[in-house]
């Protein structure tokens, strides 16, 4: 049986606000999504916001067979938009990055394991050590607005698409002068600026054993905030949960030892807007969530330290810990009575 939690799914913000936002929701990229944008631009705001997200979410599916995704998955080759061409090199920079923990090539094994449809089921070892030999990266060409696969590659941006979306939001957000707002896609979430009465958002991180807890809260202002985590999407046979974030090394459910990871990173700011939105710190946000958890807690924590890229952790492990990046240390603050332990890494 297939389940996917869908609202909210490990973050959720909190806010006692005396000033009336304009507010929607809508379900697209597989999520539900919510705004609340305040100020006398909301209203417009808000109707921009998710017209940008239908088009993206038209153009970057992969099940959407009129997508620019799922034609280059179909040809092999295709003529992108530049949004497609710079989200495929961003893509790949962080598969490197991560030494292929993150691999947006994963998508034929994904297939195999019926994660994007409606009947799940478990292939044979010998089925993924075929379809592994198709899982790299590197091997795509983008050149201009021309991108090209390996033959029989197949690309699936689930793991950065939400994040993409939210760099985009957070430029139609700075255009339009909004000062306040809240956005929810799914996991991913964006806090532009401070809420209402000049005090930081409350963004509670979800407990991955009890969707209705928290192990704690985090409090930001102009920052991202994405968490990814096996209880998301998973389903059972013969009694063995199979979540759907794949080691791109086995084809299987990563087994790292880790049940969520949040990874937080300031917003992109300002900067100059062309005709479309360079992946930012959103993007970058929802792919390290995806390769951090498949690396597990030491390598994770390695990367952080080492890796060059200006982000923060809070890491909830399998035997019981949350572990919290030093530079979150005054942001966050513990849930009581979790029966976890917490630990602050520098």
């Amino acid at each position: 049986m297939k389940k996917m939690i869908t609202a909210a799914l490990a973050l959720c913000f909190l806010c006692a606000c005396s000033q009336e936002p304009a507010v929607g929701e809508l379900f697209a990229m597989d999520t539900i999504m919510d705004f609340s944008i305040y100020g006398s631009q909301g209203e417009a705001a808000l109707v921009q916001t998710e017209e940008l997200i239908r088009e993206l979410e038209a153009t970057l599916s992969r099940t959407d067979e009129s997508s620019e995704i799922s034609k280059l998955n179909a040809a092999g080759s295709a003529r992108v938009s530049p949004q497609t061409a710079a989200l495929l090199a961003s893509a790949q920079e962080y598969g490197a990055a991560t030494a292929g923990a993150f691999d947006v090539t994963i998508a034929p094994v994904a297939n195999a394991w019926g994660f994007t449809g409606e009947k799940q089921r478990v292939p044979g070892q010998e089925e993924l050590e075929d379809l592994l030999a198709l899982v790299d990266s590197s091997a795509i060409t983008v050149e201009g607005d021309m991108v090209t696969l390996s033959p029989g590659q197949m690309v699936d941006l689930g793991g950065i698409a939400k994040g993409y979306t939210s760099d985009c939001v957070e430029a139609v957000l700075r255009q339009m002068q909004v000062e306040s707002a809240m956005v929810v896609l799914g996991g991913n979430v964006y806090a532009h600026g401070e809420k209402p009465g000049n005090t930081p958002w409350r963004v509670g991180v979800r407990d991955p054993q009890n969707q209705e807890a928290y192990v704690g809260v985090l409090e930001l202002q102009d920052a991202y905030a994405i968490t990814s985590g096996g209880y998301q999407r998973y389903f059972e046979q013969d009694g063995i949960v199979y979540h759907h974030i794949l080691d791109p090394d086995t084809g299987c459910p990563a087994e790292s030892g880790l049940l969520s990871v949040t990874v937080v990173a300031p917003a992109n700011g300002e900067g100059e807007q062309g005709a479309f939105t360079q992946p930012g710190n959103g993007a970058m946000c929802d792919a390290f969530s995806t390769a951090l958890f498949v690396m597990g807690e030491e390598r994770a924590l390695d990367f952080w330290r080492e890796s060059g890229y200006t982000f923060d952790l809070v890491l909830v492990t399998e035997d019981g810990r949350v572990v919290v990046t030093e530079g979150l240390a005054q942001q966050f603050s513990p849930e009581e009575g979790t029966g976890y332990v917490y630990e602050t890494v520098s």
